[in-house]
């Protein structure tokens, strides 16, 4: 089953449970009211609302470390544990991508199988860095921000060519703002 099914089936029990509430109440309208039959009921219904709310709260502190706690971002302090890394230029309304250690403009050779650090900066105002695989979707994505690098990693494991396109208007020349490059496997094929 897929998340948006079970998020619906969850909101249409909590409305049901509402609605049972509302019905409840108003078949109680216009009984007479008992003092220590409403003391009870205010005893029952804060321990109800005691236990809805650790409830509410353990399942919060679930979902979030659930969702969390392998947080794909890795440390941007430091270099990450890579063999190999490209330093990533954005500017109106090019990228500059260049592996470490060789010389800007070179063609560029990524391999599968072993994980790339993308060092992403601007030159000028902010970008929207974004890789999209051979298959159309975006593999990865990040902000290209003026005086900070960002750091992502990404293990290509598919051979082809990938495009690189800013996902942040940037001015008129924002949507030509591609480039392309090769990840083939370590053996060449």
């Amino acid at each position: 089953m897929v998340y948006q099914n079970v998020v619906w089936v969850i909101a249409l029990v909590g409305m049901g449970l509402v609605a049972l509430g509302f019905l409840y109440i108003i078949s109680q309208v216009g009984r007479p009211a008992d003092a220590d039959a409403v003391r009870g009921i205010n005893r029952r219904s804060a321990r109800w609302r005691l236990t809805l709310f650790i409830i509410l709260l353990l399942g919060f502190l679930g979902a979030s470390y659930g969702t969390l706690h392998s947080f794909p971002i890795p440390a941007q302090s430091g270099p990450l544990a890579a063999s190999q890394v490209v330093n990533v230029v954005g500017r109106q309304w090019s990228w500059q991508m260049s592996i470490e250690g060789q010389p800007a403009g070179d063609t560029l050779h990524l391999v599968t199988g072993s994980p790339v650090e993308f060092r992403v900066t601007s030159a000028d105002v902010n970008h929207g860095f974004a890789i999209y695989a051979p298959d159309g979707r975006i593999a990865i994505q990040t902000q290209a921000m003026p005086g900070f690098d960002n750091k992502i990693l990404y293990t290509f494991t598919a051979p082809g060519k990938y495009m690189v396109r800013c996902l942040e208007y940037c001015g008129l020349g924002h949507a030509p703002m591609v480039t392309e490059f090769d990840v083939t496997n370590p053996t060449g094929g």
